[in-house]
């Protein structure tokens, strides 16, 4: 039994470091389909708040713009709830706005743009960020 404790306090001690570690998440998503808009928001919520002193990015861009939209918008709420957290970014492709003949006055506020969404992704994970690709 005192073997058993040993090797439980041995792993709390090395996980805690693990669970206090500083990350940075870019959250992909090009779904029109709400559901994930949903899900995207549930999941920065929850990782933004087990941990604040980490940085999470969504970038949003083709098929998802409406999820940034306004007066479209189905999570617009929980997105303005969101960007009250500093560690909580969100993005929306330019060249996408620009396609569908919007600019920044359209989107949620709070929500910036970016030149490029794939750019963004690819150079956030080449300075060591995580990658999530929200789809169903």
């Amino acid at each position: 039994m005192k073997k058993i404790w040993i090797i439980i306090l041995m792993f709390s001690c090395t996980s805690l470091p693990a669970l206090a570690q500083e990350v940075k998440i870019v959250f992909d998503v090009t779904s029109a389909d709400t559901k994930i808009h949903q899900s995207t928001l549930r999941h920065v919520k929850m990782m933004s708040s087990s941990y604040p002193d980490s940085e999470f990015e969504v970038v949003v861009y083709s098929g998802a713009l409406a999820m940034m939209l306004d007066d479209k918008s189905t999570v617009k709420s929980e997105i303005e709830n969101v960007l009250k957290n500093d560690n909580v970014s969100f993005n929306v492709c330019a060249m996408t706005l620009k396609r569908y003949e919007l600019d920044q006055t359209a989107l949620i506020k709070g929500v910036g743009t970016v030149p490029d969404g794939i750019l963004e992704i690819i150079d956030k994970q080449s300075k060591g960020w995580g990658y999530i690709k929200e789809a169903n």
